[in-house]
């Protein structure tokens, strides 16, 4: 606040507000994000799709104790097994081994393409696509990782080289670790498609709103009606790779259970209400409370600007008039239906317009052609909802240079080089807008 007052910038202006995920920056209740809304309300919280997922999603699942363990114990096999190029080779070598052995036997098929030799992938902290693929990847793994470890646990060069091995290969043997494997790979599997929909730098909101839709319902549907299925893929798989399965019908032993616990549930339902039912249920929890009803209609009635569809009058007014009616008075809105019918006509005649594949190109076609002038609400809608974006994939570049200057810079240079170096960076993003959008007051 103290920085909008000092550069004489009123709060009531602000129509967008977007931050890198941090808690206490876009708390809903005393971040800062909750203070701009109380002196705004049109400043629309939209949270940076792409981090969206990736972060609030990993960081729901983890709240699950057995899925945080699990995610660290993965970690660490694939940081013992990939931390030297020797170990590399082994782990190359165990899949040669391992493919010639399955081509020899018919379970599966050789040619073009076929059996590629493949590497572990290391799951990233702020990327949910790399957790996939790091599951993905051991899962093809299994055999050989298992074959890397045992040969590190007998004939490594240090007693921490041993004691690591055995201690990842006793973890990633347990059924504990095998079935949140399974279980995980599912789930991501079916968020995936979103996240790489949310990752792209231009984001064709209608369809990702879809994709946030079918996710809940497919989410949805794998709870009710995945646990057996599930099950049965893993007890096949331990079976296959010498790993005890429990008997789901036995009493369930945790270490901080005591005995005055009355409720004795059984190994089944520790797996498939505690872990399976819990886990999906944080994913559709945050996937609601991140994607309310609020930001969803907001966005889904900015899509009726956009210049590759139809042009719905309706859903453009009522966009100015629910979401910012400070901005458009009631004789504006009477004004800009009108605009909007006269522009629907006149759009024909101007191929820069008609060929505008994003809503930027369209604002820029407006002032190019000098059309901003003659629908002046029209435009001014148009540059209201593109400070939207800069919630989406913008912001997470945006934070991504200051993590850059921040980290790995500061420790090679003087805090006044530093300074420079980001208003550099700001000022190129300024000259960029303004190229494009001179009509935007910085």
């Amino acid at each position: 606040m103290c920085s909008l007052s000092y550069h004489k910038l009123s709060v009531q202006d602000i129509r967008g507000q977007g931050y890198d995920g941090a808690s206490n920056m876009h708390g809903e209740w005393n971040g800062l994000q909750a203070l701009l809304l109380k002196e705004c309300p049109y400043a629309y919280y939209i949270h940076c799709f792409a981090h969206q997922l990736q972060l609030a999603l990993v960081a729901a699942s983890k709240d699950v104790t057995d899925v945080h363990n699990f995610f660290k114990t993965l970690n660490f096999i694939v940081n013992v097994i990939t931390s030297s190029s020797k170990r590399h080779d082994q782990l190359q070598d165990a899949q040669i081994a391992e493919i010639s052995h399955l081509i020899e036997v018919d379970e599966i098929e050789s040619g073009k393409g076929k059996n590629q030799i493949r590497t572990l992938q290391r799951p990233g902290d702020t990327r949910w696509s790399s957790h996939f693929k790091s599951i993905c990847s051991l899962m093809r793994l299994f055999g050989p990782s298992c074959v890397v470890l045992t040969d590190i646990a007998t004939k490594g060069s240090t007693s921490s080289q041993k004691g690591d091995a055995i201690f990842a290969l006793k973890h990633a043997m347990s059924f504990d670790f095998v079935i949140v494997l399974h279980m995980m790979k599912d789930i991501m599997g079916i968020t995936d498609k979103l996240c790489q929909s949310l990752q792209q730098k231009s984001i064709d909101i209608i369809n990702a709103l879809a994709l946030v839709s079918t996710t809940k319902i497919l989410l949805q549907k794998l709870r009710d009606e995945g646990w057996q299925s599930l099950l049965d893929q893993v007890v096949c798989f331990c079976k296959r790779s010498d790993i005890l399965v429990p008997d789901m019908n036995e009493t369930y032993k945790h270490v901080i259970r005591t005995r005055r616990d009355k409720d004795n549930i059984i190994i089944e339902h520790h797996y498939r209400v505690e872990l399976f039912i819990a886990v999906i249920a944080s994913q559709l929890q945050e996937l609601n409370s991140r994607f309310n009803k609020s930001v969803t209609e907001l966005l889904r009635l900015s899509v009726a600007l956009d210049p590759k569809k139809s042009l719905n009058v309706e859903d453009i007014c009522k966009l100015a008039t629910t979401y910012y009616p400070l901005d458009f008075i009631e004789q504006e809105i009477h004004l800009l239906k009108l605009e909007l019918r006269h522009y629907e006509l006149d759009v024909r005649n101007h191929p820069q317009l008609t060929n505008s594949s994003t809503l930027s190109e369209l604002c820029m076609g407006l002032h190019e052609t000098r059309k901003a002038g003659t629908y002046p609400l029209f435009d001014r809608l148009i540059c209201i909802i593109l400070t939207l974006p800069v919630s989406t994939a913008t912001s997470e570049r945006t934070f991504s240079a200051m993590k850059i200057m921040k980290t790995r810079l500061r420790n090679t240079m003087n805090d006044d080089f530093l300074k420079s170096c980001m208003l550099i960076n700001i000022e190129r993003e300024r000259e960029r807008l303004l190229k494009h959008f001179p009509q935007i007051n910085l």
